[in-house]
């Protein structure tokens, strides 16, 4: 097939930007986050000692001060890691996934709109920056029933004591419990961190690549077949989506989203420097400086795919979409060379920033105020699509193409809490000021506190966004249909605040939405709008009780949502978890085993639409699931870690549980409509361990 060409202007820009990137790095020396800090080398900046030191590792986000170390508690090490802690998958690691406490989509500016996936991807915002003075490694691995895998490894060291370099690779494969639900994952990050030895400049790069394949079932259409014996193996109970013809182990229908981006950020500042001398070694010396005055430059590059394919469509699949007979006739017919559904979605974007930063205050614990603006360029492409041929009555198969150019504007003041009691608070304002999304603006605030006495931390904050409707809601085009859905703009006003303490194992907070022109998917098989105005509110609390070697954790949460919001949450949710944790042998082994419980009140689950690869709004399908129950048995020895966990425990004696409703089939013989559902898997054990290594 043709693919779409690009224009001169972009493709200069795509040629000449790793240019610019390297000579730019290569002319200058670079550094960590242009905040201050303290020297985290480890080591003075002239010799090279820092080699022979204790193994010391931690990280920083991008444009943050604040060090966090590596995780090696093992109390819930034995929990899913991508459905923590009030997300839902469809039952199988790898296949979508919906947050039950609700959380509305970031849509200001450019947006493609596809996010079911979003917790297996890597992002450049929020890529790990680390620093150590010893080669560092990770290697994780689980594995389940039916195949289950995941399997990870995270490597990163020091080039020199002022750079840094790590690279992660996660591989997820689960055939699942069900049949033709196959996930096959691949995710890549490389992230890198530099500061010159003067401190003045400061780089950040990083690129993700991810890639995320999905089977669609439809979902099992019997639900009461699940508390039959005589389908406890659930593979072979019937799917909306089987096709015998085509494959027992595949999908004739399945989503493919892909996605690389690329980032570069640097800074040099100028402030007050100075030099301080080692009173032991006197040829050794560290530099300091106290900022005042920067100029940092971002440049990002990103272009993602996303892709639905039907090769045994059915017609009654698509009728809000366009009307077209198929060979299918709802008999899961399958012909090789018959027609298909191939729907394609292609965003391409480059982004440049150019910000001025100001410092006031003493080193740790400066005010930091920034303004700046951008400039990028975004393409949306649709293809395959029909195509009208000029002064003829017939069509080609070409592809839709639109590209569009803008500026913003951004500014923020940031004084982060970088020691016991200090204050912190900040703002920041993004406001796209040209182009097609000119209004769109995101505004955030937050004040809080570092409490030494509790040994915990108090924020608040509040925030305004003002979006628009992304690309895959208002643009639906094939070879059989172009559909264009005229949506408003979506505003989101929210308010929060958090109270944590790890002395008391305490922590809970508060938050508010108030949501206008709510853009969902309906369950018609369209994108929708509710146009009145809604609330949500939102209060949490975890505490955890300790009696000697025992401990008692425990969640709660809850959200009330009116009957006529589009919006499908339970309004309560709770997890319960009793362990035993003791070190043994002197301390050598740590322990942590007990038994786990997880529910909801009942409610009414969102639907999942595999056309549109998004869950739906529904009211029509109410389910109430006997509470999750597992066992778990974790333990660490110096750097490794294993978990043995018995998972689903319940389904020993009660139904599966019931995680999301499918598209509606209805028959073609009867009429009758049947009501697919997404159900969790049956008993089984999972086994995963972490290593951690260092050389």
């Amino acid at each position: 097939m043709k693919k779409a060409p690009f224009t001169r202007p972009v493709k200069a820009i795509l040629l000449m930007l790793p240019l610019l990137c390297a000579l730019t790095a290569w002319g200058q020396p670079s550094t960590l986050p242009m905040t201050p800090q303290r020297d985290t080398s480890n080591d003075k900046t002239n010799n090279g000692g820092w080699k022979n030191q204790e193994a010391v590792i931690h990280y920083h986000y991008r444009n943050s001060a604040t060090e966090h170390n590596i995780d090696t508690g093992i109390h819930t090490f034995h929990r899913r890691l991508f459905i923590q802690p009030w997300q839902r998958d469809m039952g199988n690691p790898g296949s979508p996934v919906l947050n039950l406490l609700f959380t509305p989509e970031y849509r200001v500016g450019p947006t493609l709109g596809y996010h079911v996936y979003d917790v297996y991807r890597y992002n450049v915002d929020s890529l790990k920056y680390y620093n150590t003075n010893r080669p560092y490694s990770v290697f994780s691995y689980q594995m389940a029933g039916r195949q289950e895998n995941i399997a990870s490894i995270m490597h990163t060291q020091n080039i020199r004591p002022n750079w840094n370099v790590a690279v992660e690779y996660r591989k997820i494969s689960s055939p699942g419990y069900y049949q033709v639900q196959r996930n096959n994952d691949d995710n890549f990050a490389l992230s890198t961190n530099y500061k010159s030895l003067n401190k003045h400049y400061t780089l950040h790069g990083g690129m993700v690549y991810n890639k995320q394949q999905h089977d669609e079932n439809g979902g099992v259409l019997y639900r009461d077949l699940l508390d039959s014996p005589d389908y406890n193996n659930r593979r072979i109970l019937n799917t909306a989506y089987e096709s015998p013809t085509y494959s027992t182990t595949r999908s004739t229908v399945a989503n493919v989203q892909r996605d690389m981006t690329m980032m570069l950020e640097h800074a040099y500042t100028w402030g007050v420097t100075d030099t301080l001398w080692d009173e032991e070694d006197t040829a050794a010396y560290t530099y300091t400086l106290t900022p005042r005055f920067s100029i940092s430059h971002n440049a990002t590059m990103s272009t993602e795919q996303h892709s639905y394919k039907d090769l045994a469509p059915d017609s009654m699949r698509y009728t809000s979409l366009f009307q077209r007979s198929f060979p299918n006739k709802g008999n899961a017919y399958y012909s090789a060379g018959a027609d298909s559904v191939f729907t394609r979605q292609k965003w391409f974007w480059v982004d440049n920033k150019v910000l001025f930063n100001g410092f006031f205050g003493k080193q740790n614990g400066q005010l930091q105020f920034s303004a700046g603006a951008g400039v990028r360029y975004d393409q949306f492409i649709s293809d395959p699509v029909s195509k009208l041929i000029a002064d003829s009555p017939y069509y080609r198969i070409g592809y839709d193409r639109r590209s569009m150019a803008g500026t913003y504007i951004e500014g923020n003041i940031r004084k982060e809490a970088l020691a016991a009691n200090a204050w912190e608070y900040g703002a920041a304002l993004k406001l796209y000021t040209t182009g097609t999304y000119a209004g769109n603006f995101a505004f955030n605030a937050l004040l809080g506190k570092r409490l030494k006495s509790i040994g915990g931390s108090f924020t608040a904050g509040a925030g305004q966004q003002l979006g628009s409707a992304p690309y895959s809601y208002t643009d639906y085009q094939n070879i059989y249909a172009f559909k264009f859905f005229d949506l408003e703009r979506e505003s989101i006003t929210s308010a929060f605040a958090m109270l944590e303490s790890a002395r008391l194992r305490l922590s809970g907070g508060a938050r508010g939405y108030i949501i206008n022109n709510y853009i969902y998917q309906g369950s018609e098989g369209i994108p929708a709008q509710y146009t009145a105005s809604f609330t949500l509110p939102q209060v949490w609390i975890r505490k955890v009780f300790r009696v000697g070697s025992f401990y008692l954790d425990n969640e709660l949460v809850y959200q009330a949502v009116s009957a006529s919001t589009p919006v499908n949450v339970p309004q309560v949710m709770g997890r319960h978890q009793l362990s035993f944790e003791k070190g043994l042998f002197h301390n050598a082994i740590k322990i942590a085993t007990g038994v786990e419980a997880r529910y909801n009140t009942a409610y009414t689950p969102a639907g999942y639409d595999a056309q549109f690869n998004r869950f739906f709004y529904q009211n029509y399908d109410t389910v109430k699931n006997f509470p999750e129950l597992a066992v778990f048995f974790n333990f660490r020895i110096k750097r490794f870690r294993a978990f043995l966990t018995g998972e689903n425990m319940q389904q020993l004696f009660a139904r599966n549980a019931i995680l999301f409703s499918g598209t509606p089939v209805r028959s073609r013989t009867t009429g009758d409509v049947t009501i697919p559902m997404y159900a969790m898997p049956n008993t089984m054990l999972r086994f995963g361990f972490s290593w951690a290594m260092v050389n």
